[in-house]
C-alpha cells in the first residue's frame, strides 16, 4: 500500500474520521455511542465504538472531587477490570482511558 513514497492511509481511518490509529474521537451525532477509535495492536486493526451517548461519566480525577464521583469511577473500574485488561482491542480499555 505505498503511494508516492509514503504509506497510503488506511481506509478505516478515513471512514471513522480519526487522525490515526489509537486516537479516539468524539462522535456527537452517533445515536448510541459517544466515541470511536481505530485500534491497532501488532498487525490487528479494529474499529471500536464505545461509551454511552449522553452519559455523565466521572471524568478524570480532580482536586476536591466528590465522594460520589470517586465511588462511581471505582465501581466502573472494578466492574470492567477483566475487559480493561484485554488491551487496546477492547471497548472497555478505551472507555476507561477516555471517559473514566
Amino acid at each position: 500500500m505505498k503511494k508516492d513514497g509514503e504509506m497510503a492511509k488506511d481506509p478505516r481511518l478515513e471512514r471513522a474520521g480519526v487522525s490515526g490509529f489509537n486516537k479516539p474521537k468524539r462522535t456527537p451525532s452517533h445515536p448510541k455511542k459517544s466515541h470511536i477509535v481505530v485500534a491497532k495492536e501488532g498487525d490487528t486493526i479494529k474499529t471500536i465504538r464505545f461509551g454511552e451517548q449522553g452519559a455523565e461519566t466521572a471524568g478524570k480525577p480532580k482536586a476536591g472531587e466528590s465522594e460520589k464521583m470517586k465511588k462511581k469511577r471505582a465501581s466502573f473500574k472494578a466492574r470492567h477490570q477483566k475487559n480493561i485488561k484485554r488491551g487496546k482491542l477492547s471497548a472497555a480499555y478505551w472507555a476507561d482511558k477516555v471517559k473514566w
